[in-house]
């Protein structure tokens, strides 16, 4: 498999994660040591994997809602062999988020080492 075709993989993983609120798909795509935040909280959000996955666990599923997905990539970079950068787009609820996402590999594995986003209210139905 090429290399963009095992990002989009991680990727298409971390989408479906989200959208079952399923922590252990999400851990599958996270490197263990990975990192979440976004300066959007006050005070700024930061969390780890373990608070991360307790409150994915705790969160309704869109897909319980059934929520249209929409999940885009908007850009996969390489820097090199082994770290790559994406540029992802989905909705939860009444919320955008714009994800910037590096990753890895390690021992063969593309898996996310950072997540930082930024939320935006998903505008109202024109009337």
């Amino acid at each position: 498999m090429n290399r963009y075709q095992a990002v989009q993989d991680v990727l298409q993983l971390y989408f479906d994660g989200l959208y079952h609120a399923d922590p252990s798909r999400l851990t599958r795509a996270f490197h263990p040591k990975a990192i979440y935040a976004t300066a959007d909280n006050d005070p700024f959000l930061f969390r780890t994997m373990d608070d991360y996955m307790t409150a994915v666990a705790q969160r309704v599923s869109p897909a319980s809602r059934i929520e249209p997905r929409q999940d885009v990539i908007d850009a996969i970079e390489f820097a090199g062999d082994n770290t790559a950068f994406a540029r992802v787009r989905c909705a939860i609820a009444n919320r955008q988020f714009v994800d910037f996402l590096t990753l890895v590999k390690t021992q063969d594995t593309w898996r996310i080492l950072s997540k930082v986003f930024h939320i935006k209210p998903t505008p109202a139905p024109s009337e």
